[in-house]
């Protein structure tokens, strides 16, 4: 069934994007200099591994469809990849990014250019280093516009305004996640949030500086905001201004206003906002949000939306943003994004015959502590399925094209080991997991669904889940443990929102389908970091079809080698 409606799907596919490519796609070029340099904020002064100089860094501007190179030169003193985060990278998993699983780091003093492949993606994407914690610095917008001659599906904005949201740590990212994982401890806890790199006016250095976004009066602005913190979801709102919902990842979705947005690290948001105020300044606003036991630390930054010659009226008791433990509003706002039926989206295609389903639950736990800086007895880990994932020396992609034996294994579990009440009172409960770098292999064109269980094991609380190599469909999410007979009777089957990021709620479930038509390596993995650093994570590998078009693409020459090889 899978395999025949996939056929299909590519079809419908194919000529989508054909009629894009009618327009004119353009080939750009961008240069990454990546290399360390020293930041003032706290009133403290710390040393970044950042690209060109900029923190965040250089955004990425194309039309969809385009394709994009970008050399990369490593200046720093230690290797990392990129990720084109959202990009789907249609049978090019070569350049998708993450560090042994597609490809080995870029070592100190060399470079590797990647060709990102757009297709059907369009708005708001990002990229980041995805090594270890680099991405908390090396990271940036990819913005991608209408084809030419193709409109938006809502009125055309007078302007649009970046909103990367961040994690910000007096300190270098690379050694606190090296620390915590050699001490057997979790990472510390930020020391502040950011908006744009800037700390805004509420932790107490006069020295730090506030985002300003300035606007004329009766004029309405694309807002992109993108969540690229480390461990943190986060509320965002901007003062007596209410919010329009119109795409989450980079995919449109039904209008809808709001007073405040919800978005999970990894997550994009194309928000409008009328600047139909009193003339005056406005505070933008941004909160943590947290169902777990650990949570983050309950700062709000600010920004400021400030309309053409106006001074003065900032009033901070006007920030109304939900508290950090409001899963009420957490939930309330998820439910409400859906599909929209335009031209600009991709077809309508949600699997219904189902060829593979996986059934995951996310955890943390722990596994004995056995090296000479270990603090304590165990150390934490996490686990999928109670598989903590461990990464190889050879990337995985590489091992899969070439048939090398000995690098990963073919056999993670399609279903938990166990089932037990995964979100009750799990006092006592056997925490450990078990390591190992172990792949699901889906067949060409497979119908595919993957149900994702939040359980109270360790921490507990909601986790963002990010799949590489594609875009699915949200076809349903609820609270307690998933019933297999019962809650797919609740699936929204008739606009699912179109994503590649997934919020999966504390204590609850989550469901997502897509069609396994993007041959390659593909990482999926929660985009808290220290969740990912843990072991939460794991790959799928996607055979080739029977036809060239439907197989990996060769791989290039240049890729960087892998230590030792």
């Amino acid at each position: 069934m899978g395999l025949q409606q996939d056929t299909v799907t590519w079809f419908v596919g194919v000529l989508f994007l054909s009629t894009l490519f009618l327009c004119s796609a353009e080939v750009h070029h961008y240069e990454f200099f990546v290399r360390e340099s020293n930041f003032t904020k706290l009133c403290n002064t710390t040393t970044l591994l950042v690209v060109n100089d900029s923190y965040p860094g250089p955004e990425i501007r194309v039309r969809r469809g385009d394709t994009v190179f970008v050399n990369v030169h490593n200046q720093g003193n230690y290797g990392f990849t990129i990720h084109w985060h959202g990009v789907k990278q249609p049978r090019n998993p070569w350049f998708d990014g993450p560090e042994f699983i597609t490809q080995c780091p870029i070592q100190p003093g060399t470079n590797f250019t990647y060709e990102v492949i757009l297709s059907d993606e369009i708005g708001t994407l990002w990229w980041h280093a995805h090594s270890d914690w680099t991405r908390g610095s090396v990271q940036g917008a990819f913005i991608i516009l209408p084809a030419e001659n193709e409109t938006y599906p809502f009125p055309t904005p007078d302007g649009d305004q970046t909103i990367i949201l961040q994690s910000w740590y007096n300190g270098d990212y690379k050694q606190i996640i090296d620390q915590a994982l050699a001490t057997g401890i979790p990472p510390r806890q930020p020391d502040a949030y950011a908006i744009n790199g800037n700390l805004g006016d509420t932790y107490g250095c006069t020295n730090d500086t506030i985002f300003r976004m300035q606007v004329d009066y009766e004029k309405m602005y694309l807002l992109r905001i993108i969540n690229a913190a480390m461990n943190e979801q986060q509320f965002f709102a901007i003062t007596n201004h209410t919010l329009t919902v119109v795409a989450q990842d980079a995919s449109y979705v039904q209008r809808f206003t709001s007073d405040y947005i919800l978005i999970s690290p990894g997550q994009t948001m194309d928000v409008l906002v009328s600047a139909n105020q009193n003339v005056g300044q406005y505070y933008m606003a941004t909160r943590p949000f947290s169902d777990a036991s650990a949570m983050p630390p309950d700062n709000i930054t600010t920004g400021i939306f400030q309309y053409t010659n106006s001074d003065g009226g900032l009033n901070a008791s006007l920030i109304t943003l939900p508290a950090r433990d409001d899963t009420n509003a957490t939930n309330s706002f998820i439910s409400r994004i859906r599909n929209t039926n335009v031209t600009q989206n991709p077809p309508l295609n949600v699997p219904t015959g189902i060829d593979r389903r996986v059934f995951i639950t996310i955890a943390t736990n722990t596994v004995p502590c056995n090296t000479s800086q270990c603090l304590l007895p165990n150390r934490f880990v996490a686990s999928l399925n109670n598989v903590s994932f461990v990464f190889p020396r050879i990337d995985i992609l590489q091992a899969y094209y070439n048939s090398t034996g000995g690098v990963f294994t073919e056999d993670f579990p399609l279903n938990p080991p166990v089932f037990y009440d995964f979100t009750g009172n799990l006092t006592g409960f056997n925490t450990r997991a078990e390591l190992g770098t172990r792949a699901v292999v889906l067949n060409y064109g497979e119908a595919v669904e993957i149900v994702l269980q939040a359980t109270q094991l360790g921490g507990g609380g909601s986790h963002p889940i990010h799949l590489h190599g594609f875009s699915f469909y949200r076809v349903g999410s609820g609270s307690g443990n998933f019933n297999n007979e019962t809650d797919p009777s609740t699936y929204n089957l008739v606009d699912p929102p179109l994503i590649n990021t997934i919020h999966v709620p504390g204590k609850g479930w989550a469901a997502l389908r897509f069609f396994a038509n993007n041959p390659g390596v593909w990482f999926m993995h929660c985009h808290f970091e220290r969740h990912s650093s843990w072991g939460m994570d794991t790959v799928f590998i996607v055979r080739n079809g029977t036809t060239t078009e439907t197989s990996i693409r060769p791989p290039p020459s240049t890729m960087p080698r892998c230590p030792g090889t």
